[in-house]
């Protein structure tokens, strides 16, 4: 089982509709190209800002039953495709960072809000949003056959617990939209989690031309050595460059679970009873 993943670097327009018009032509553009996913970067639907101002989040923030995410929906059915859209979502009392994935019938996989908000006191970051509460894993029905799916948003990267929560959940791929340059600092941090984690982790950034991002959306496929030579094998399957366009990756979903069936057993040799430190409250 292979699956083509594409992800829709897109430079976002001014305004929501503009976005659905745009989003809708670069899904179009993915299925054409062979796509079974499509991801967007973060929060699509106003283009990842946050001006501090009521009125502006108000106008801006959309719920989910709303035409924006009815509209992908209905695409995801029309292009027997799944569809990873984003959007600042109306939520009490303060809107979310959001992720809603729909599979090629257009039915709803999951909807996740980003759990670690940046939250560092400036005019212009997420501290005026709420945090999601969970992560998701869940069955992706894809036109090459099912796969176990959750996601992480850009910052939920950070932490290493995100990727190992949605590994033990038991993801096999990682859909993560973000917004942010994405340098070789954090491109290790991704290699790090797809690598420790036995788990495909696909990232869509913005290009060069959206808020201080570069592009280079990645496919990491958690597979460190061929199942059959025991030879070092490159994890990072596709990375784009600056540039605004539409890219697919194709993630080898056979090899990986061949790859997880060698090395899944050495989870036995966790100890998790001293791991307790990681979730209590750390005072800073």
């Amino acid at each position: 089982m292979k699956l083509k993943i594409a992800f829709l670097q897109l430079v976002p327009e001014g305004n929501i509709e503009d976005n659905i018009e745009k989003g809708i032509k670069a899904c179009r553009e993915a299925k054409a190209n062979g796509a079974d996913i499509a991801l967007f970067p973060e929060m699509w639907s106003s283009g990842y800002t946050f001006p501090h101002n009521k009125e502006w989040l108000e106008k801006n923030s959309i719920s989910l039953d709303s035409k924006y995410v009815k509209q992908f929906s209905e695409i995801a059915l029309e292009l027997d495709m799944a569809i990873a859209i984003t959007l600042l979502e109306k939520h009490e009392p303060k809107p979310r960072n959001t992720v809603c994935l729909f599979d090629r019938h257009g039915k709803l996989v999951y909807c996740y809000s980003k759990v670690h908000i940046c939250d560092f006191g400036e005019d212009d970051d997420e501290g005026i949003l709420d945090a999601g509460e969970t992560f998701y894993v869940e069955e992706l029905d894809t036109k090459e056959g099912m796969i176990k799916v959750g996601s992480m948003i850009c910052y939920d990267r950070e932490f290493p617990e995100s990727a190992r929560i949605l590994m033990i959940k038991g993801a096999e791929l990682i859909l993560v939209p973000n917004a942010c340059p994405m340098e070789i600092n954090r491109l290790s941090q991704l290699r790090g989690r797809a690598y420790e984690n036995m788990l495909a982790i696909a990232t869509c950034n913005y290009p060069a031309l959206h808020r201080g991002c570069n592009g280079h959306s990645t496919l990491f496929d958690g597979v460190i050595y061929n199942t059959e030579t025991g030879a070092p094998h490159d994890m990072l399957v596709s990375e784009t460059g600056d540039e605004e366009g539409v890219f697919l990756a194709e993630l080898d979903v056979d090899r990986l679970r061949k790859y997880r069936s060698c090395e899944m057993g050495g989870l036995k040799n966790r100890r998790p009873e001293l791991y307790r430190l990681i979730t209590e409250h750390i005072e800073v």
